[in-house]
């Protein structure tokens, strides 16, 4: 019985210091996410975006109106590289708050709060790294409880 317990025990640990080692892995990502479009940095967004990535959005119109709209990996990418030929870059005090909601073996699910709102996001662990395959958002923040 001893032995039985002393396994469980040890098991349960193993599991709880790989999903700690795997939230910080998650929470890298979802930070070289944000710090990529904040920057303009292609290389973060490379090393965080799955080459799958559907990424959607609602933003506010001139009308004040919610008017959704689609991002892929390429679009994502191509954005990144304006804001660094542009040096539109977010301003220094711009959130960058980041939850990790949950993380699994394999898939893990992230609360992003970034200057141009709210994102929801999901993540695929490929090998020995963690990437993006989906984001949901909303912007702006206005009074959105954090």
């Amino acid at each position: 019985m001893k032995q039985l317990l002393f396994f469980v025990l040890l098991a349960t640990s193993v599991s709880v210091c790989a999903q700690t080692g795997d939230s910080s892995l998650v929470r890298r990502a979802a930070l070289d996410y944000i710090e990529g479009f904040y920057e303009g940095d292609t290389v973060k967004l490379q090393r965080s975006l799955s080459p799958t990535l559907y990424k959607y959005g609602y933003y506010k119109s001139k009308t004040d109106e919610y008017v959704g709209e689609p991002m892929t990996y390429a679009e994502a990418i191509a954005y990144a590289k304006r804001v660094f030929e542009k040096k539109r870059f977010a301003k220094p005090d711009a959130p960058k708050d980041v939850f990790v909601l949950d993380v699994q073996a394999n898939i893990a699910c992230v609360k992003i709060y970034a200057w141009w709102g709210l994102d929801y996001v999901l993540l695929a662990k490929k090998g020995d790294a963690w990437r993006i395959e989906q984001v949901l958002w909303q912007g702006p923040l206005g009074t959105v409880n954090r």
